[in-house]
């Protein structure tokens, strides 16, 4: 079996980490057999259009460490995503989403709490993912963390939204999650997150990302392999055969 090695990891621009604590992964215990070999690929989709948007700046702390792991990580830009069925597939904000996912082999979420629920910036760009896009599913035994701030004192609303609506997915969300209290307090000026018992929490979600995601990807054929989608797959095998006899 062959599979790709962890780059050492660098933390230089990871000013919270204690020295030494931050561990390189151990791709060769996690990998399986089919394993592609490339770098975990991580799409990260944030929930606030705001220039200051304390979920994106989150984000942003989690990618850091993504990318300390070994992982290649991309953003997607909600800026000028229509509102779903007020735009078609084609729109290029869309089509651009719709890509990352299908590239992606696992996610992060990250949503502001608003009325105790997710906002509509991160639920638009989850309703613009279809379960099946042609002959390939963007989402199905993909791996999942999602993450929330907030405004006011901790809660979990947002990211339990968020789980019920990876499980519609068909993703494997992570048994973490993060969630910020008032974010405003959490970051400084630069907007780097502050040291803080939170910032930990985020460290911990991205690094249980990545050891999911290496475990899961070369075995999502697998483990997504359903019997009734087989039975579906023989019917429909079986109507063809007969209407060619006919």
């Amino acid at each position: 079996m062959t599979h790709r090695e962890i780059d050492p990891l660098d933390v230089a621009d990871l000013p919270n980490i204690e020295a030494g604590q931050l561990r390189q992964l151990d791709a060769g215990a996690l990998v399986a057999p089919g394993d592609p070999g490339h770098a975990p690929r991580i799409l990260v989709l944030y929930g606030s259009l705001r220039e200051r948007s304390y979920s994106r700046l989150a984000a942003e702390e989690g990618a850091r460490v993504l990318r300390a792991l070994g992982a290649e990580v991309r953003f997607f830009d909600p800026h000028d995503l229509p509102l779903p069925d007020s735009a078609l597939p084609s729109h290029p904000k869309v089509v651009e989403l719709r890509e990352l996912a299908v590239w992606s082999e696992g996610m992060v979420w990250c949503s502001p709490e608003r009325h105790g629920a997710m906002t509509g910036v991160m639920k638009a760009q989850i309703d613009w993912l279809p379960l099946s896009l042609g002959g390939v599913r963007p989402t199905q035994g993909k791996t999942l963390a999602v993450c929330q701030v907030s405004g006011g004192s901790q809660s979990f609303n947002a990211v339990n939204q968020m789980r019920i609506l990876g499980r519609w997915m068909r993703m494997v969300t992570i048994p973490n999650q993060s969630s910020v209290p008032k974010a405003f307090a959490e970051f400084e000026d630069n907007g780097r997150m502050k040291p803080s018992p939170y910032y930990n929490r985020i460290v911990d979600v991205m690094e249980e990302l990545c050891k999911f995601t290496l475990m899961v990807r070369g075995r999502s054929d697998y483990l997504v392999d359903r019997y009734s989608e087989r039975v579906e797959t023989a019917e429909a095998v079986s109507r063809r055969v007969n209407q060619r006899a006919i």
